[in-house]
């Protein structure tokens, strides 16, 4: 490895150590997951009701008020009516596929879940342990591989339907994720260049002084991203119900729709907990003076939590707001626009990692970045190729406006002759011979033969 990539992989310190993660005793292994597993269930009812309540406020309506304080408890009575409804199957379906498919959706959402921070160490019935069920060295990628998952249960579910909705709706999809998975890993690279290090505690750890967020157009693209990765307005594609009936989930009732609704959600604040970690300090508080102090024991959960609503909360916003985008408008800014830019951020991140590790006399740099620059303004004064276009445009609109058919080639009925022209007005109440016309107000009774 040439000394200049080893300043991009070793810029920061190493994998953390990771080897106390296994010497939780089988008990306490047991209890952080079903924490985890109680605390995605619980975030998924909370965020049911926050969202209906958020748009609520945002269209001057009531939102749910009825079951439980204030309504709090909408969610509860939606999943007890979901259970209690039949569940069918449709005749032509691919009945263990279909049984499948929810149940595929929604295990990989919790499964990513496995490797976030919640808190440092703190101790759990006199055992120290982290506030976290595993860690990695690799363990982002771990999280993009779980995410990626559950994919398989959205294709799976469009084909086993035996219907034609579903299956566009599934393959959208597969295309969507594919499409803006690629963006998400991108917006991660820079992270790693600055954090040395691919394990979800030590990037935590690494942004002790200064969070990732200042990493602007990484932070931008991971959000983007992750709306198009979990099918949200206005990402929702896959089910948009003006093209695709319901999509994926057409022929889906009971349990089993209620399995892909939690699917949503939980990777809602899967994605919500991965941008925390990478970009806002994870379970660190604010770098605000007076803050510091605050970063052990049981208080740090409650940082991870506030920032985890903050990222809901703009999934919320999104969908109050805008509306869903046309699909070849969404796929072609996910190939042509958020691809492309992240590549050029990657490549700015590692040139500037080299240039602030590795290099000692820096006045070339500058010399050829001030000539870049100044090549890149000169072409953006003259623009050639956009003069060019313009004058494309041009040509073609009068080429179009030349072939459209003009008034003199209609074939026009032709107009009265003379005479009736002047014809007198007749009128109201008589016919034309200047009899009157009387219409009875009680026609006689029909005869029956």
């Amino acid at each position: 490895m040439s000394h200049a990539a080893a300043a991009l992989v070793y810029a920061a310190p190493v994998d953390p150590d990771l080897s106390g993660f296994g010497d939780d005793p089988f008990w306490l292994i047991l209890l952080k997951g079903v924490a985890v597993f109680a605390f995605l269930l619980l975030m998924t009812l909370f965020s049911i009701v926050f969202e209906r309540k958020v748009v609520a406020k945002m269209q001057q309506r009531v939102g749910p008020n009825r079951h439980g304080p204030k309504g709090w408890l909408q969610s509860l009575a939606d999943g007890a009516k979901l259970m209690l409804k039949e569940d069918l199957i449709p005749a032509l379906a691919d009945k263990p596929i279909f049984i499948l498919a929810p149940i595929l959706s929604a295990i990989p959402a919790f499964l990513a879940f496995a490797v976030i921070p919640f808190g440092p160490e703190v101790s759990i019935f006199g055992e120290r342990t982290t506030l976290q069920l595993a860690d990695l060295p690799v363990s982002v990628l771990y999280m993009l591989a779980a995410a990626s998952l559950g994919v398989y249960g959205l294709i799976l579910s469009g084909w086993s339907s035996g219907s034609t909705y579903p299956l566009l709706g599934s393959l959208r999809s597969a295309a969507q994720i594919i499409s803006y998975e690629v963006a998400m890993g991108l917006s991660f690279v820079a992270v790693f260049m600055y954090a040395g290090t691919l394990s979800t505690s030590g990037i935590v750890a690494s942004q002790s002084g200064r969070w990732y967020i200042a990493l602007v157009p990484s932070f931008v693209l991971y959000c983007i991203s992750m709306v198009g990765e979990t099918n949200r307005t206005p990402f929702d594609l896959p089910e948009a119900e003006g093209e695709l009936v319901g999509g994926f989930h057409t022929e889906y009732s009971s349990i089993k729709f209620a399995f892909f609704f939690l699917a949503e959600y939980i990777n809602m604040v899967t994605v919500s907990a991965i941008a925390t970690t990478l970009f806002l300090g994870g379970w660190q508080p604010p770098p605000i003076p007076g803050l510091s102090g605050l970063d052990h024991g049981w208080v740090p959960m409650i940082w991870f939590v506030l920032k985890l609503l903050l990222f809901l909360f703009f999934f919320i916003w999104l969908r109050g707001t805008l509306p869903r985008l046309r699909y070849d408008q969404f796929m072609a800014f996910g190939w042509k626009v958020l691809i492309p830019v992240g590549l050029l951020w990657v490549l700015v991140i590692a040139t500037f990692r080299v240039y602030q590790n590795d290099v000692g006399d820096r006045t070339p740099w500058l010399v050829g970045v001030g000539v870049v620059i100044g090549v890149m303004l000169i072409i953006a004064l003259i623009d050639p190729g956009g003069a060019k276009h313009q004058r494309e445009l041009e040509e073609a609109e009068r080429s179009k406006l030349a072939q459209a058919p003009s008034l003199e080639s209609i074939p026009w009925p032709p107009p009265p002759p003379a005479g009736a022209r002047n014809r007198p007005a007749v009128p109201a109440g008589t016919s034309a011979n200047g009899s009157s016309t009387v219409i009875p107000a009680d026609p006689p009774a029909r005869q029956e033969s």
